[in-house]
Parts: structure tokens; sequence; C-alpha cells
């Protein structure tokens, strides 16, 4: 999976929490449950690990470290990332947008040209 895809998946995962809070603000009694966005993206992302039979501990660890490690650095920086740009329209006092705008403009961004 490619950076900006999965950066759209991070800006939907975002959202899709945005407004799971939103909606159990406004209805404390609301049934409200995740599209499972996270387990498909990690079920897409993850690979799988054969590890050997006669394997110790820390060949394991090594192994394991070695197999995700890729993925969950792809991972957390798409989600860093637009931390990071909640953030700072926060730490403007930008009134103008909200953060399901801020959110919005990252999917554009990395919809229109694969965030380039």
């Amino acid at each position: 999976m490619e950076q900006h895809q999965i950066m759209q998946r991070a800006v939907g995962i975002l959202t899709e929490a945005l407004d799971m809070r939103r909606r159990l603000r406004e209805n404390p009694d609301a049934d409200v449950t995740s599209s499972g966005a996270v387990a498909q993206l990690l079920e897409e992302m993850l690979p799988r690990i054969q590890l050997p039979a006669d394997a110790g501990a820390r060949e394991v660890a090594d192994i394991i470290t070695a197999e995700l490690g890729p993925a969950i650095v792809q991972i957390t920086s798409a989600l860093t990332f637009a931390f990071v740009q909640l953030a700072e329209v926060h730490d403007a006092g930008r009134t103008d947008m909200t953060s399901a705008d801020v959110l919005r403009s990252i999917a554009l961004h990395y919809e229109s040209d694969g965030g380039r």
C-alpha cells in the first residue's frame, strides 16, 4: 500500500472517530460502533509472519520487528502527520476550520496528487 493510501485511510479512521464522538455527545445512549477500519488497515498492511519452529525468543523478536516495523512506521507516520495538522490549527486559535475541515483538507490533498 502506498503512503498516500495509508494517509487517506488514517484520515478516514480519525474522521470516523470524530463522528462517533459527536454522536455520543449528542446522545450518550446511542449505539455507536466502529466500522472496523483500524482492523482492516492492520489486516491489509501487516504481513503474515512465518517463524522457525526452533527459533529462540531473541530470534522471534528480531523476525517480528523486521517484518512488522516498516508497516507500523508507515501507519504511525500517517496518524502523527494528521495529529500535527490538527494541533497546529488548534494552537493557532483558528476558528474558521473545524477538525473535520482539517481532516477533509488532508484527504483531498492526498487524493488529488498522491500527497506529493
